[in-house]
C-alpha cells in the first residue's frame, strides 16, 4: 500500500523489498540457528547503499529522510528481523545522534564506518540502570586533554560485532565535580580499555548479539567527546532526543515482522482446505484476518506520521516524541498479537520450526522493551498530556516542582 508515498519513494520500498527477497530471506532460518552476525548480509546492505542513508551527501551519504529509512526497514522485517535491525542501527540512533551533535571530524569518522558496513552501538543499559537511565553509573573523570572511562554496560545491540560506539557517561572534571552526563566516542580495536565481557542468551534475534561491555580505564581524547548544544549540564535531554529516531525504527521492525506474518496467513488460508473448502471462508478466520489488516494498517499510519515529524517546526532533527512514543507503544503491541495469530491460523504448522512463524514470534516479543519499554514510553505520552515532568520518585512532580518556589 502506497499510503501517499510520492515515486521516489516507491522506487526506494520496491528496491528494499527485492533486495529483502533475494539476499535477507534466504538466510534468516540460518542466521537464527546459528546466532551467527550475517557480515554477508551486512557487507550486501552497504554496496546496495541501505546503510548510512540518513548521512548527508557532505559527509557520502544520500541524505534521505527518517521515513526512507522506514520504507526499508519494513522490507527487510517481512523477511528477517536481523537484517532489519541492522538497518535501524545503520541509519538511526547513533549514526544519528553523531550526525546532529558531532564535530566535522566525528562526522567524518562514523560515516566512513557506517558506509563501510559498520552497525554503530549506542551504549546506555547498565545491570541498574535501565527504563531510569539517569542511574546510570560509568564515568568518565577528565585527566587533561582525555576523559578515563570506568564502568559496566549490557544489553548492548551489536556488542563484539560493532566497531564505533557512542558511551553515555557520567562526567567529572578534574575536581571530582559533576558535570552532567555526555556522550563518548570509541572504535572498538582502537580504544584501550574497551572489553567485551560477554554475549547474552537471547531468546530471539539471535543472529545480532547483545553485548556485556566493560570499560576499564578508557582512554576516550577530548575530541570523542559528543558535544550537544546545552553542554553536559543539560546535554543529557538532547543525546536521548536522538532515541526518537531508535524508537521509530524498532517500531518499524515490529511491524514489518507483522506484515511479513500476515502475508504467509493469507496466503495459508486461500490454499489450506478443511470440511471441504478452503478455511480463508470460514468467517472466524475472515474476521481475525480483518482485525489484523486494520491494526497493522493503523501502525504504519502511525509509524510514518512519526517518521515525517522530524525537524517539524526547526525545533529538533529527530522525531517528535510523543508521536515516536505512541507509534512504537502502538506497533510493537499490535505486531505481538498478529504474529499469534498468523502463527494460529497454521495451527501445528506454525508451531514448527521448518516455518518462520515460530522465528517471528520470538523476534516480535523484543520490541515492547528494547528502546523504551511500553509501559515507560505510556508515562512519556502522559507527561506530554498533563504538561509535567513525570520522574518516578517519592516526591513526585508536584513536589518536586514546588521546591524552587519554596526556596524563594
Amino acid at each position: 500500500m502506497s499510503h501517499g508515498l510520492n515515486s521516489d519513494e516507491l522506487a526506494l520500498q520496491q528496491r528494499a523489498r527485492e533486495f529483502a527477497q533475494r539476499v535477507a530471506r534466504p538466510r534468516a532460518a540460518e542466521v537464527d540457528a546459528t546466532e551467527q552476525y550475517p557480515w554477508d548480509v551486512a557487507n550486501a546492505l552497504a554496496e546496495a547503499g541501505f546503510m548510512g542513508m540518513t548521512i548527508p551527501k557532505a559527509y557520502g551519504g544520500q541524505g534521505r529522510s527518517f521515513l526512507d529509512t522506514v520504507l526499508v526497514i519494513e522490507e527487510m522485517a517481512k523477511c528477517c528481523t536481523v537484517t532489519a535491525r541492522i538497518v535501524v542501527e545503520a541509519n538511526m540512533g547513533a549514526i544519528s545522534t553523531v550526525m546532529a551533535y558531532g564535530s566535522e571530524e566525528q562526522k567524518k569518522l562514523a560515516a566512513s564506518l557506517v558506509l563501510s558496513g559498520d552497525k554503530p552501538a549506542i551504549c546506555i543499559t547498565e545491570p541498574d540502570a535501565g527504563s531510569d537511565t539517569t542511574a546510570l553509573t560509568t564515568r568518565a573523570d577528565k585527566r587533561g586533554d582525555r576523559y578515563i572511562v570506568n564502568g559496566r554496560k549490557h544489553w548492548i545491540t551489536g556488542g563484539g560485532v560493532s566497531k564505533l560506539h557512542l558511551i553515555f557517561a557520567r562526567v567529572f572534571d578534574e575536581k571530582g565535580e559533576e558535570l552532567g552526563i555526555g556522550g563518548f566516542l570509541a572504535v572498538r580495536g582502537e580504544a584501550q580499555g574497551l572489553k567485551i565481557v560477554r554475549r547474552e542468551k537471547t531468546m530471539g534475534l539471535r543472529g545480532i548479539p547483545e553485548g556485556e561491555l566493560a570499560f576499564e580505564d578508557m582512554e576516550a581524547p577530548a575530541d570523542m567527546v559528543v558535544m550537544p548544544p546545552s553542554g553536559f549540564k543539560r546535554g543529557f535531554a538532547d543525546l536521548m532526543n536522538a532515541y526518537n529516531s531508535q524508537r521509530v525504527g524498532a517500531g518499524t521492525v515490529a511491524m514489518g515482522i507483522a506484515a511479513g506474518a500476515l502475508d504467509l496467513a493469507v496466503g495459508w488460508v486461500k490454499q489450506r482446505e478443511q470440511f471441504g473448502r478452503p478455511v480463508g471462508e470460514f468467517q472466524g478466520l475472515q474476521w481475525m484476518l480483518a482485525d489484523m489488516q486494520i491494526q497493522l494498517s493503523a501502525a504504519r499510519l502511525m509509524l510514518h506520521a512519526a517518521a515525517r515529524s522530524r525537524g517539524q517546526g526547526g525545533q529538533s532533527a529527530f522525531p517528535d516524541p510523543m508521536l515516536a512514543a505512541q507509534a512504537k507503544i502502538f506497533a510493537s503491541e499490535a505486531a505481538i498479537r498478529i504474529v499469534n495469530d498468523s502463527l494460529q491460523m497454521f495451527g501445528a504448522r506454525g508451531y514448527s520450526r521448518d516455518l518462520p512463524l515460530e522465528r517471528m514470534a520470538r523476534d516480535v516479543r523484543m520490541f515492547t522493551i528494547g528502546g523504551g519499554t511500553a509501559q515507560v514510553l505510556r508515562t512519556l505520552v502522559a507527561s506530554r498530556m498533563l504538561g509535567w515532568k513525570l520522574p518516578q520518585t517519592r516526591e513526585g512532580y508536584m513536589r518536586e516542582a514546588a521546591r524552587p518556589m519554596a526556596a524563594e
